[in-house]
């Protein structure tokens, strides 16, 4: 298993990234909305599938074919950019709605639920570049047990705290949505704020180089 310090280290980051606004957080908060919390945990069930892939793909250094190829890497890169500033102009455009805001949707079956989080999950490019860019710095190979167990164990890790954090998530947004019914003028901050959070993230991922 990887050394304990390098397990914590990892843990701290993995909590820091999921508390960051992106697509899945968009995605679940929408759907417990539109609805219910029920609907919400079906959707995470699909990320965190998502989230398995990714950890195996990593594990067994099929990610590394995507880095390798340039042009994969930035047709990625540059996806996510644009799907980034589209959610960012949906949550800021005149007449827009907050994503905490309650909206009438189609009710979707569990399978759909199920399926629209876990492509959501595989079309972001962050969680890729995540585990091959930041996983690799925490696995000793020299000591430690063989670097697959350490990436499976430290990958684990990684979605336990995802789901977890997603899960309160999901179940908190009908609470947050009333919160803003009630107080208007927060809406207006709320969206203000989760687009320009969005824009930087869209800006940021556009112009980064790979690593």
């Amino acid at each position: 298993m990887p050394e304990l310090s390098n397990w914590l280290a990892y843990g701290l980051i993995s909590l820091g990234m999921v508390l960051t606004p992106g697509p899945n957080m968009i995605y679940l908060i929408s759907r417990s909305i539109c609805q219910g919390p029920a609907a919400g945990m079906v959707s995470l069930g699909g990320v965190a599938l998502g989230f398995v892939v990714y950890m195996l793909c990593a594990a067994l250094g099929i990610t590394a074919l995507v880095m390798a190829v340039p042009f994969a890497y930035d047709a990625l890169r540059l996806g996510g950019a644009v799907y980034l500033v589209y959610l960012a102009w949906q949550a800021i455009k005149p007449g827009g709605r907050s994503p905490f805001q309650v909206r009438d949707l189609p009710q979707d079956s569990p399978r759909k639920l199920f399926m629209m989080g876990f492509v959501t999950n595989l079309l972001n490019p962050k969680v890729a570049v995540m585990y091959l860019s930041l996983l690799p710095q925490f696995i000793d190979p020299n000591g430690h047990g063989s670097v697959l167990t350490q990436s499976l164990l430290l990958g684990s890790t990684q979605i336990v705290i995802s789901v977890s954090v997603n899960a309160v998530i999901a179940l908190m947004a009908g609470s947050i949505a009333g919160f803003f019914v009630t107080r208007p003028g927060w809406q207006v901050v709320q969206r203000w704020l989760m687009g320009t959070v969005l824009m930087g993230l869209a800006v940021r991922m556009a112009v980064e180089g790979r690593r």
